[in-house]
């Protein structure tokens, strides 16, 4: 089962961070390649089991299940229902601890999943660089220090 493991500094406080990656349907927000999202069936977006189902800017769709929400641990684990990406039984957790020397936000983002053993490379770069590592430099941006 491959792994992916992103992570990153953030200069700006966990909690103002937080706020921004907290809302499920939130992603058309703070990353540069989701058009535009929405909740199903009316759920909110803070919901446990709630299904966001997005369309990507080259026009792929997903639709990915939350799993947990924790505003204590600043965390959130989803799971992908539907994607073009061939992965099957996907978990993901996107993380923030806060960093106390300089206000900022230690980030991490993992995610485990299967594949086909020759798509394993190519999904963990996509995964890992293409998704993970370009919405946090988008935060680290948008935030701006």
């Amino acid at each position: 089962m491959p792994k992916v493991y992103i992570s990153t500094v953030i200069a700006a406080p966990a909690a103002e961070v937080w706020r921004i990656v907290r809302d499920f349907n939130g992603l058309p927000s703070w990353t540069p390649f989701v058009a535009e999202s929405r909740i199903e069936q009316g759920a909110k977006a803070d919901q446990i089991g709630c299904i966001r189902n997005f369309t990507l800017k080259d026009g792929g769709r997903i639709r990915e299940k939350l799993l947990a929400l924790s505003d204590y641990d600043l965390s959130c684990t989803y799971t992908i229902l539907e994607s073009p990406m061939g992965v099957s039984d996907y978990i993901a957790t996107l993380a923030l601890t806060p960093v106390t020397d300089g206000n900022a936000t230690f980030a991490s983002w993992q995610a485990e999943f299967d594949c086909p053993p020759e798509r394993e490379a190519a999904l963990v770069q996509q995964i890992g660089q293409g998704v993970f590592q370009t919405a946090f430099s988008a935060l680290k941006q948008r935030f701006g220090r």
